[in-house]
């Protein structure tokens, strides 16, 4: 191999390998892999609102974020399951993708 190849890391397998030998249908494949879906299958983004679909209470408080509240903003986390996002009076607050529903 020369200086000039690029090196790809394959999440797959935990090696690097070149470029070259990259099939692009496996990096779409790994994109899709990384897509948010809330609980009736709508795609999530950075900056969407939604809505709650199950009463939620929060640990380390005694308050309960009730059906139906709209959550502005979201951010998407690393964890394909797990959206972080802010609500009045608590900091902090993650929430699992399956409890909400884009608006």
């Amino acid at each position: 191999m020369t200086v000039n190849d690029e090196y790809v890391y394959d999440e797959a397998t935990g090696e690097w390998g070149p470029a070259s030998e990259v099939n692009p249908s496996d990096a779409v494949m790994s994109d899709t892999a990384n897509m948010v879906r809330d609980a009736v299958g709508n795609l999530l983004a950075d900056g969407d609102s939604v809505t709650l679909v199950k009463d939620l209470k929060v640990k380390g408080t005694s308050q309960t974020i009730r059906r139906g509240t709209v959550i502005k903003s979201i951010r998407l986390t690393a964890d394909p399951q797990e959206i972080d996002c802010r609500y009045e009076g608590i900091k902090g607050l993650v929430l699992h993708a399956e409890f909400v529903k884009k608006r």
